[in-house]
């Protein structure tokens, strides 16, 4: 088994990492000249097993590159609204994304190879609104590896378990907490029992992955940490993300067993694998894989931006680590409790930032497309 020491190849990291590891490695970016320049293709070869997008993902990819240029000026000639040509824009991107993870899709069963793309932000804590958007993305894109991410707020949880109960496969993103990571792998089973109890005897073809946002995390306590300032507490920066996640892992394996689930696993039901997102290291201080090497393990998904995916290619360490400690990573959660933190409150507040910050991103585009638009006039 490899240890992630230097000399392993660059294929052989990502590879490792889902064969031996059973982790799937998957890419957070998209831009169109990924997809025409074959960059994407030779990302699924070096290993890649699955694209995330978001709103400012595409912000960036749209604003920063004359790729979209032609197609959205003959959109805008040919009469169409700005935020109509939003999503054909995006949508063509997510189609060829989709087209070049299709063999993984294929070769995996249907467990892997899924492209995410995401509702309007602005709907977040919008129940109706949500699942309306998210059938009509399943039924327009109409592809099987299509993953639609629905936030996982208060709201964005009976959506969830609508969409499930009609098939769709869903990314739940933006969970901040172990709580709401229950309350999401519930909305899901309740989803899949709801399918059942509906007459369907077939559910291996329904999949969805729980987005747990990391890096974020640890930027508000470790802010919290230095107000409090006393020697012990500025000993846990930088440790509470990834106990984080390891509790939630805990929690999965709980949940993912027993008599429900085995109820449902007979009809082919997948387990909701755990996807740690915002695994990008913002501290400098930090190990620039930090949130790769310690959140190793089965039945799980790491989804990197290009560069975390090239550092962890690089000098990535290959060894289980989700599950090598749960004693540790309680220790971690509850003496950062002890020093006055409030996890509950952090989560509040990084779903508020998470949400505020994709439907500014999704606005600004917005108004830049039309400011494009009226100089096509």
């Amino acid at each position: 088994m490899s240890d992630g020491v230097a000399g392993s190849t660059t294929n052989g990291r990502l590879t490792s990492l889902f064969s031996e590891y059973g982790q799937s490695p998957w890419l957070d970016n998209l831009r169109r000249g990924w997809i025409t320049g074959g960059e994407l293709e030779t990302w699924v070869e070096r290993g890649i097993r699955g694209l995330t997008s978001n709103p400012s993902i595409f912000q960036k990819a749209i604003e920063a590159s004359a790729d979209y240029d032609e197609q959205f000026g003959d959109l805008v000639r040919g009469g169409s609204p700005v935020d109509d040509a939003y999503w054909q824009l995006v949508t063509s991107d997510i189609c060829g994304a989709l087209a070049a993870l299709e063999p993984v899709h294929a070769a995996s069963g249907g467990t892997d190879g899924f492209v995410s793309v995401e509702v309007d932000p602005s709907l977040a804590h919008d129940t109706e609104a949500t699942i309306t958007e998210a059938r009509g993305l399943h039924q327009g894109i109409a592809r099987p590896n299509l993953m639609v991410k629905i936030p996982g707020t208060v709201e964005g949880l009976p959506a969830i378990r609508q969409m499930i109960s009609e098939g769709h496969s869903i990314n739940v993103t933006l969970i901040f907490s172990v709580a709401r990571y229950v309350q999401v792998a519930e909305a899901y089973l309740s989803g899949l029992e709801d399918r059942a109890e509906a007459g369907a005897t077939d559910l291996s073809g329904i999949a969805s992955v729980a987005s747990f946002f990391v890096s974020r995390t640890d930027t508000e306590v470790d802010r919290r940490l230095d107000a409090v300032g006393s020697t012990s507490a500025l000993g846990l920066r930088g440790r509470t993300a990834v106990a984080q996640a390891q509790a939630a892992y805990g929690r999965f394996e709980e949940i993912f067993s027993g008599p429900r689930w085995d109820r449902l696993a007979a009809l082919g039901a997948q387990v909701q694998r755990p996807l740690w997102a915002s695994t990008s290291t913002k501290n400098p201080a930090y190990p620039d894989t930090l949130y790769v090497d310690e959140l190793i393990g089965p039945h799980t998904v790491n989804t990197m931006p290009d560069a975390t995916l090239d550092a962890f290619c690089d000098h990535g360490k290959l060894r289980r680590t989700i599950d090598a400690d749960q004693s540790a990573a309680r220790y971690v959660l509850d003496a950062v409790t002890a020093h006055g933190i409030d996890l509950d409150d952090v989560a509040d507040v990084l779903e508020a930032q998470g949400v505020a910050a994709f439907t500014k991103s999704f606005d600004e585009l917005l108004v830049s497309l039309q400011t494009k638009a009226d100089s096509l006039a």
